[in-house]
């Protein structure tokens, strides 16, 4: 999205950009969806998640994929509003019904292609832009992110490696159940998904960002920061060039995927933060991935 259609956007009411949102929400999951009925599903393709698990199951017990997304997916999104708080909001339960109910829809819709390398690829390629669509709107599909989560609030262990843990753990059921080929077409498509939500969030640079924010609830931002994305934050000291007022200025470095959840942070502790964002081009040391 460009930097002139982002800030027409935000200068729209609070209500037509919520409003937007979940259309976002409900678009991007739509995608989603189809695309599991499309190519994932009918190519036995296990591509991680609640959706790779219910790919499993259908294949072994022969249950309804749809059936099975709802049972893990609503009561994960009550145990994660149970245990990690008011982060999982009304956004994350319309993710996480509605996914289902369009798999729901569209089960009977024809293939388009019944080759796995194919499936693989448009999959993960339509998955990543359903996803994309859905992170822009601040909403989520549910599912096994919530159990990363929990895993990286209780265990200390970071959200990346929960999540790969997690998906590893579903690719190699894929192994098991269907053949180790299937397993690596489903490595391929969980690859191309994350390149593609990517270039949905934030275009086609590949650089991590840098982001300073100046902001009266410093504190506050700073400790979201450190505990809930889990990156090393800078606290510099700053000088209004008219005022001469002290003003302490964040900086942090995020991978491009958390940058949207950088900004809605910001946003919901501070409205009136002044944030930049910029390119940078290389980083060196562990400060990345503290």
């Amino acid at each position: 999205m460009g930097a002139a259609v982002y800030r027409r956007i935000m200068s729209l009411p609070p209500r037509i950009i919520l409003l937007l949102e979940y259309i976002e929400i409900l678009v991007g999951t739509a995608i989603v969806a189809v695309a599991f009925n499309l190519f994932l599903l009918p190519n036995q393709i296990a591509a991680g998640g609640v959706s790779g698990l219910s790919t499993i199951l259908y294949g072994v017990f022969g249950w309804k994929p749809s059936y099975v997304q709802w049972a893990v997916n609503i009561p994960l999104f009550f145990l994660g509003m149970l245990l990690l708080g008011k982060q999982f909001s009304l956004k994350t339960l319309v993710g996480t019904s509605f996914l289902p109910l369009v798999v729901y829809l569209t089960e009977g819709i024809k293939p388009v292609t019944m080759n796995p390398l194919l499936a693989a690829l448009f999959g993960g390629i339509m998955v990543g832009l359903g996803l994309g669509i859905v992170f822009r709107g601040k909403g989520s599909t549910g599912g096994t992110a919530l159990i990363g989560q929990m895993l990286h609030k209780f265990t200390g262990i970071s959200l990346g490696v929960c999540m790969m843990f997690i998906d590893g753990m579903i690719v190699l059921s894929s192994a098991l159940v269907f053949s180790l080929e299937r397993a690596l077409y489903a490595i391929i498509s969980i690859y191309l998904t994350g390149k593609v939500i990517d270039v949905v969030q934030l275009g086609f640079s590949n650089y991590a960002k840098m982001a300073f924010i100046i902001s009266e609830k410093e504190e506050e931002i700073k400790n979201v920061i450190l505990h809930k994305i889990n990156r090393g934050v800078t606290r510099l000291s700053g000088t209004g060039g008219y005022t001469n007022d002290k003003r302490p200025v964040l900086m942090c470095v995020l991978d491009q995927s958390e940058l949207s959840q950088l900004k809605q942070i910001v946003e919901e502790v501070d409205p009136s933060a002044f944030v930049i964002v910029s390119n940078s081009i290389e980083v060196l040391g562990k400060g990345l991935h503290a």
